[in-house]
């Protein structure tokens, strides 16, 4: 059943592995796969600075937080900012980006973290400076959209200085 459209107001049938409600799903091979392409279509889009494939990858009622704060939403607003930045401020970039992990928590809900960057010219850069959490939901279509979308600048030299001092600060995949 998972990839298929289904009625919202009948509750999804459970894979037998799935665990008691509320625990973590696994998701599918299919599921990872799906989420990447749309991840590959959102560079796609952003490469030919095209705002209405860009914001149609995101649900109707999407919330998008930038690097520098700002908070669009849903749609309508995720693409009409993006027509305006794709003509101003990020003219002729491209996206570099790196899937760092995904999370599924039942089997409509994905967490994608990623690393990702701007960028022009022919060479990506090597370490990616933001840190991207999206939250990923299949919708009754059977596409998976994305609902939320968050971008952090990363600050390594802070991040270097909290981790000299403080070391319980390491995240355990760090240690």
């Amino acid at each position: 059943m998972l990839g298929r459209p289904h009625d919202r107001s009948q509750p999804r049938p459970r894979p037998p592995d799935d665990g008691p409600p509320g625990a973590p799903h696994s998701g599918t091979r299919e599921d990872r796969e799906a989420i990447t392409q749309v991840m590959d279509r959102l560079h796609r889009a952003w490469a030919r600075h095209d705002a209405d494939a860009y914001g149609g990858l995101f649900t109707r009622d999407a919330s998008y937080v930038t690097f520098v704060g700002t908070c669009y939403s849903g749609r309508d607003d995720i693409i009409n900012s993006h027509r305006v930045l794709f003509r101003k401020h990020l003219k002729g970039t491209r996206l570099a980006g790196e899937i760092t992990d995904i999370r599924f928590h039942g089997p409509d809900t994905a967490i994608l973290v990623g690393r990702g960057d701007t960028y022009k010219g022919r060479r990506a850069p090597r370490k990616p400076s933001k840190v991207q959490t999206l939250t990923f939901v299949r919708e009754s279509d059977g596409q998976w959209r994305i609902a939320a979308f968050h971008n952090t600048q990363r600050k390594a030299l802070m991040e270097a200085i909290s981790f000299k001092t403080t070391p319980g600060l390491i995240p355990a995949a760090q240690r």
